[in-house]
């Protein structure tokens, strides 16, 4: 995977060295704007880049569930981390970065990368499982050089 993904950087430096920096940077916000997009939606499939499922959540265990009045709500997960306000990008003439800003950061990483945390301030510790927030799905890599092809190609009609 990462030897494809070292390939497509190749491929894709070499064609946006022809190009003057703000164009670049342009080209690469557009780019991670539309990998935000994609990484929102497969978020919200609740899937790891791989395409299989996140793990379930755990039941709660010893709480009297019976005396809450209502019912007990079970929403997909990471509804809000994966919003613009949390899921930030940034561009550059040379990069692009597309990650978590501010206090939701370490709950992205414990996730993604399955550490040990506590379930509440204060509370005991948990081992989570990995669930992937970010990660690169072939469809993301055919999205990236599409968008650079359809920038080149206009630029080349200009």
């Amino acid at each position: 995977m990462s030897d494809d993904l070292q390939a497509l950087e190749q491929w894709a430096s070499a064609l946006l060295s022809r190009l003057a920096a703000p164009e670049r940077r342009k080209i690469m916000l557009d780019v991670a704007r539309d990998l935000r997009r994609s990484q929102q939606a497969r978020i919200s499939a609740q899937q790891n880049p791989d395409g299989s499922k996140y793990t379930a959540r755990k039941t709660r265990k010893g709480k009297n569930l019976r005396g809450k009045a209502g019912r007990v709500k079970r929403a997909a997960m990471f509804a809000k981390l994966r919003t613009a306000r949390y899921m930030t990008v940034e561009a550059t003439a040379d990069c692009l970065a597309l990650g978590f800003a501010g206090r939701v950061a370490r709950i992205a990483r414990v996730h993604q990368l399955g550490e040990l945390a506590p379930v509440a301030p204060g509370g005991p510790n948990a081992q989570y499982p990995a669930r992937r927030l970010l990660g690169f799905t072939d469809a993301d890599r055919e999205l990236i050089r599409d968008r650079l092809l359809h920038h080149l190609r206009n630029g080349a009609e200009k």
